[in-house]
């Protein structure tokens, strides 16, 4: 993969992650991802993000770094912004070939630099506001973004050319192919990034939206002409649009979110789904768009997503021995873990020798803190009246998220 000018002195080195499997071993990609690190070359040269040997990630950027004329023994300077293994799984491999180069992290990335990978010298500890002059007027500025997804990550700065490498903020699943930049993908292409953006916030970014926000208050006094992630495209045409997209998202945490419905539903027997085919029909009345998303046919990460961008939730599953089916409770958890909070939500199921889904669900709700509408059970396929009474109850959550402001 050959490396990409962003201008005379600074490349994107980019592998595309296409045959990976799951991204931290959760998250399906069935379109690849990319793994970007940048290349900034002064009177000394400076490497920012690493990766892991997934793949071909190392062939593919040993012949990125090569094609900028350039090679791992003559960096100077390693700028790890943080320490997540995808950024940082070669640094072994990496210091045996170039035991000379500093290595550049916030003080917790230095921590985790030793703790995960025994290295204790050629550090340098950083914090807001330090440079690094690479000479030739180019100067790289370090600011903390804790949390923006782990607790060591920060962001760096180049002035000159108004780049900023954000790491994993502002990232995105997706391969990117010789392209890399948003000036290079068409309306169709951008839509699918669009998704893949959604889907990567709210698999691996939603639980820190406040961190997302405090960190793009705290860049907004510089002037960003080009944004450059550790994963998804580089954004030189229209920075802007991905920094508004991730405030956008990030907004969603607090709520509300869109004007819409997430169907998470599961059925064992059709009983269940006889209802949720009810509750459609009242939606449909009220004219609110939904999503269907059926455990465990369809994998937690798009229904996370889809839970995540709405305002209202369906959560219809059976009774199963006693409790919550349990492709659904898996859901339930994740849900929770990802702070899936402040949803207008309906739930609805069938039983069979008897009930105890409710009991079960009703503790979880403790945490999701979610506006509950009473749930509504009934034993085996459900009667003409339940039928028309779930009818009601989809309309009834339609017009709640209809008449949000």
């Amino acid at each position: 993969m050959k490396a990409r000018a962003i201008n005379d002195y600074i490349y994107c080195v980019h592998a595309d992650i296409r045959e990976g499997g799951l991204f931290e071993g959760i998250w399906p990609i069935p379109e690849g991802v990319s793994l970007n690190s940048y290349l900034v070359k002064g009177e000394k040269t400076a490497f920012i993000d690493l990766f892991r040997d997934w793949g071909s990630a190392v062939e593919q950027m040993k012949q990125g770094i090569a094609s900028a004329g350039s090679s791992f023994p003559e960096i100077d300077y390693l700028i790890l912004n943080h320490i997540e293994p995808d950024h940082t799984g070669w640094l072994r491999e990496f210091r045996a070939l170039n035991p000379k180069a500093e290595i550049i992290a916030t003080k917790k990335g230095i921590d985790l630099v030793k703790t995960l990978y025994k290295i204790e010298s050629g550090l340098r500890e950083v914090k807001d506001g330090d440079t690094l002059d690479l000479g030739a007027g180019i100067i790289l500025t370090f600011y903390e973004a804790p949390n923006v997804h782990w607790p060591d990550t920060m962001v760096t700065f180049e002035a000159s050319s108004g780049t900023l490498f954000s790491c994993d903020a502002f990232g995105s699943y997706g391969a990117l192919g010789e392209r890399v930049f948003d000036d290079e993908f068409d309306e169709k292409e951008h839509a699918f990034f669009e998704d893949e953006c959604l889907r990567y916030y709210s698999n691996i970014v939603s639980s820190f939206s406040s961190f997302v926000e405090k960190a793009v208050a705290k860049l907004s006094g510089l002037t960003i002409k080009c944004v450059a992630p550790s994963h998804g495209m580089v954004w030189r045409n229209d920075p802007k649009k991905i920094i508004d997209r991730y405030l956008k998202y990030a907004s969603w945490a607090k709520g509300p979110a869109e004007k819409s419905i997430a169907i998470i539903w599961g059925s064992m027997y059709g009983n269940t789904k006889a209802g949720v085919d009810a509750l459609i029909r009242g939606i449909e009345k009220e004219g609110v768009p939904y999503s269907m998303h059926r455990v465990p046919d369809e994998d937690v990460s798009y229904a996370l997503t889809a839970a995540y961008r709405s305002s209202g939730l369906v959560i219809a599953m059976p009774t199963y021995e006693y409790a919550i089916f349990p492709p659904m409770a898996y859901v339930l958890d994740i849900f929770k873990r990802k702070h899936i909070i402040g949803k207008k939500v309906l739930r609805i199921g069938s039983w069979g020798w008897i009930g105890g889904a409710k009991k079960e669900y009703d503790a979880i709700l403790e945490k999701l803190k979610w506006d509950n509408l009473e749930s509504m059970e009934w034993a085996g396929y459900p009667t003409e009246k339940e039928l028309a009474l779930l009818e009601e109850r989809g309309k009834e959550l339609a017009g709640m998220i209809k008449s949000q402001t």
